[in-house]
């Protein structure tokens, strides 16, 4: 799950992490009580979508007293931002982050994240702060400073130390720094996030470290233990797909390709992804229908495959383990009967009461591309696009 930059702002704090004064505004007069609340002096007016690359596309400005942050607020409010992030179809802003100014005297780059080479989360930094970390680590691969941190014993002060004086910080810099990055790995380990970034993390002019930007992702699979950072979920920031998805428990993610997925389990989903593309396709999303599939489930699972208007073919690929075969087969039956579906779709069902499923497809007055097996079935839902 994604959050807004201020919301990552606000478990900072209660870390005890450094980050600018701030608040959220949804109206322009709110912007200018919050400016005339931080001083009334220059104030960052900042759009807050689930984004990168806002201040190219035009959603963060500086503002020099209260009125101009209210007119710069009016301006970003409902707009449309386009980053390289959101793709050429946008983002509409919905509220701004009014932030007091910093005199900036170094922007540098600290994020967490788990290293899946190695099996560790890995404490990164970087002298090159409002960069990319994609392109330092693409360009200049020396530039990044890791850490791993081992399960066992947690982050430790002196690797803190060792990233300080790697980012070149000398004095109380270096004592500022260690707080900080001890405090943003306890972020990033007792929310069970999976990122947190800071990009960028400045040094003021005043020798301050502190949090200009913050990103922070979670673990779905972990929120349970987090009620207060699920009622972070913006579903205005999320495909409606995947929010009608999550309401039926599934799990689904959209793609740019042509052929439809929909799979129980993840591993036999990503392997069905594998062989479309291997087969010379293209998946259009990722769906599990989880291990207790059952006919309703599917059914939901299948109508939210058919809203996406790229999907020319679906193939429906079920390992009958816990789940019954029949039980597919019947969802199969129900959704196709109570949708206009006019493109192919294949099935493989294999498994628990799979002769079952069969005898049920055969029976009905559909028609399905039945498939012997996994490369049979990616072959014919290639086929059925080309």
């Amino acid at each position: 799950m994604k959050i807004h930059e201020y919301q990552a702002k606000e478990i900072l704090r209660r870390y005890k992490v450094a980050v600018p004064d701030g608040k959220v505004a949804d109206t322009p007069e709110k912007a200018k009580s919050i400016a005339e609340e931080l001083g009334g002096s220059t104030v960052v007016v900042k759009a807050q979508i689930h984004a990168g690359g806002r201040g190219k596309g035009g959603g963060v400005k500086l503002a020099k007293n209260p009125d101009e942050a209210q007119q710069l607020a009016n301006e970003i409010i409902g707009m449309n931002l386009v980053t390289h992030q959101t793709g050429p179809e946008g983002k509409q802003v919905n509220q701004v982050l009014i932030e007091q100014g910093v005199d900036i005297g170094r922007e540098l780059y600290a994020g967490l994240v788990l290293d899946r080479a190695v099996g560790r989360t890995a404490f990164m930094v970087s002298t090159e702060g409002g960069v990319e970390i994609e392109k330092v680590a693409a360009e200049s691969p020396e530039k990044i400073l890791k850490e791993w941190i081992d399960p066992a014993v947690g982050f430790r002060p002196f690797q803190a130390r060792s990233l300080a004086y790697g980012l070149g910080l000398e004095g109380d810099q270096v004592k500022s720094a260690v707080k900080f990055f001890m405090g943003l790995y306890r972020v990033y380990e007792e929310s069970d996030a999976s990122l947190a970034e800071i990009n960028p993390l400045v040094v003021t002019k005043q020798g301050n470290v502190l949090a200009l930007d913050a990103k922070i992702n979670f673990d779905d699979n972990a929120l349970y233990r987090h009620k207060d950072i699920q009622e972070y979920r913006d579903l205005s920031e999320e495909a409606p797909s995947e929010v009608e998805a999550s309401k039926y428990g599934l799990n689904y993610i959209k793609l740019d390709g042509n052929v439809g997925c929909m799979v129980n389990g993840a591993g036999l989903a990503m392997a069905t992804m594998d062989i479309i593309k291997h087969t010379g396709g293209e998946p259009a999303n990722f769906l599990d229908v989880g291990g207790s599939a059952s006919a309703e489930t599917v059914k939901a699972g299948f109508e939210i495959i058919m809203q996406d208007k790229n999907v020319q073919a679906v193939l429906i690929n079920i390992f009958g383990g816990i789940v019954r075969c029949d039980r597919v087969a019947q969802g199969i039956i129900d959704a196709l009967s109570d949708l206009d579906v006019d493109m192919p779709v294949v099935v493989r069902l294999e498994g628990t009461n799979a002769e079952e499923a069969a005898e049920l497809l055969q029976e009905s007055s559909l028609e399905f591309v039945v498939a012997k097996d996994l490369k049979d079935a990616a072959k014919k839902s290639v086929a059925a696009v080309a």
